[in-house]
């Protein structure tokens, strides 16, 4: 590494393991430590999260700046870390809510935007775009979040176009008519948004949708046709994504309905350009049952991805609950993510992974049990928060020093993201892109 040396360990096994919980059982355990699934993670880290600089530094006569010292330190990530922002602004003071902002920024860089029906237009006519909107619990309007994000360098994902659920009671029956009204509500979200937020979920979970549902058909072909609009609308540079129920898109194997579904719309052109999957655990019961049967190993969730990862589409894990409650509950959610987290940030299509609700108390009321919050109710990390800020701000950041050698060249392996090097007295900003080796030439002075 031309004399570089690691200022902070690079590598996904440095993360401090999380607080032990003596309430897991053993034959989970045992798969998640065993040597070989620990080093399969810690080897797609390396592999597909990292990428190589070259920095070839010359003096104003364009000659070689021999051992020059240099630092370059990790600033951003390229991969997408995210929460939903559903009560941003809407807490009941504002040290509560600064405090939420904090907690977000210091972990996240992605940021999931609430653009369900019955928010948006809960009364027909009555549309919740802008600030000043009147207040709903979860459903802040859009126009100051998507403003948020930009302030703070967040990635804004819109949330969902179309869904079964959580439409205004206004909407009509017939088929037809609701197809004119998704129209012209796709038509004003484009309009408003198309521009400024660039990955959205066009349709969540088809396959659990019900027949009362007016476009339902047995083959589900209002996914296409939502893909159709939204393409023609909003055009080519946002990313368009489908999102499924975790029951549903982490069957295994040829079962997989969700894979079967995507595959055959790849396959009739249908523009699906990223594929989502929720883990959702809305009780301790429900992760207890879970975690003894054999999808939720190493070998079985990879498995899933890997399926998936041949349709060479960037996958997703878009919403996220782990419950926090029952005995040793925090220690359970704490060991339970930093497994999930390192395997889905070692798997090679993987591009996002996004939280649900941030605190405790800021789900819907139907989930709030789970107390799957990185945060509890008065907003203070939980061991399962740490344990994030760990992986994403220290084992998953990269810091190196050195120097230059003879030929004025100074190269390293680190995290993709934006870095900030010191050569000398001189700064530059450089990107180390995941997957890639890239040289950059710079002038000294």
């Amino acid at each position: 590494m031309n004399g570089t040396s690691l200022l902070l360990p690079a590598l996904a096994l440095a993360a401090p393991a999380a607080p032990a919980a003596d309430d897991l059982p053993e034959s989970y355990r045992k798969q998640w430590s065993d040597p070989a699934a620990v080093e399969l993670i810690d080897r797609g880290i390396e592999r597909n999260r990292k990428g190589d600089l070259e920095i070839e530094l010359v003096d104003a006569d364009g000659r070689p700046a021999a051992g020059v010292p240099v630092k370059a330190e990790q600033k951003t990530h390229e991969f997408l870390f995210g929460c939903n922002l559903f009560v941003l602004g809407q807490l009941e003071t504002p040290e509560r809510n600064r405090r939420y902002e904090e907690r977000f920024l210091r972990l996240f860089n992605f940021a999931t935007l609430p653009f369900y029906w019955e928010g948006t237009e809960p009364e027909k006519g009555e549309l919740r775009y802008a600030e000043g909107s009147r207040f709903l619990w979860r459903r802040p309007p859009p126009d100051p979040l998507v403003r948020w994000c930009r302030q703070h360098g967040v990635v804004p994902k819109g949330h969902p176009l179309l869904w079964h659920a959580h439409n205004p009671p206004w909407l009509p029956k017939d088929p037809a008519e609701l197809r004119s009204l998704y129209r012209k509500r796709l038509e004003e979200i484009a309009a408003r948004y198309a521009r400024d937020i660039p990955i959205w979920d066009v349709v969540n979970e088809s396959l659990v949708c019900g027949r009362n549902y007016p476009l339902y058909t047995e083959d589900r072909a209002y996914v296409a046709w939502a893909f159709a609009e939204v393409q023609r609308l909003f055009g080519p540079e946002p990313l368009l994504m489908i999102n499924e129920v975790t029951g549903v898109s982490h069957q295994p194997g040829e079962e997989n309905r969700y894979f079967r579904q995507v595959r055959s719309l790849l396959e009739a052109g249908v523009g699906i350009e990223g594929i989502g999957f929720q883990v959702h655990f809305f009780s301790r019961k429900a992760l207890d049952s879970s975690l003894r049967g054999g999808a939720w190993t190493p070998a079985g969730l990879r498995d899933v991805y890997e399926r998936f990862g041949r349709l060479e589409r960037p996958l997703y894990v878009t919403e996220i609950t782990i419950p926090g409650a029952g005995e040793d509950g925090t220690a359970v959610q704490a060991e339970v993510t930093r497994n999930l987290y390192r395997l889905w940030f070692s798997i090679p299509r993987m591009a996002g992974i996004t939280w649900w609700n941030l605190g405790d108390g800021t789900a819907v009321q139907s989930e709030l049990g789970a107390m799957g919050g990185l945060l509890d109710k008065d907003l203070e990390p939980k061991p399962a928060y740490r344990v994030l800020d760990d992986l994403i701000n220290r084992a998953w950041k990269t810091r190196v020093e050195g120097t230059t050698d003879g030929a004025g060249r100074f190269a390293f392996r680190g995290f993709g993201g934006t870095y900030e090097v010191r050569a000398g007295a001189a700064r530059f900003e450089a990107r180390v892109a995941a997957g890639r080796s890239e040289k950059v030439r710079w002038k000294i002075p």
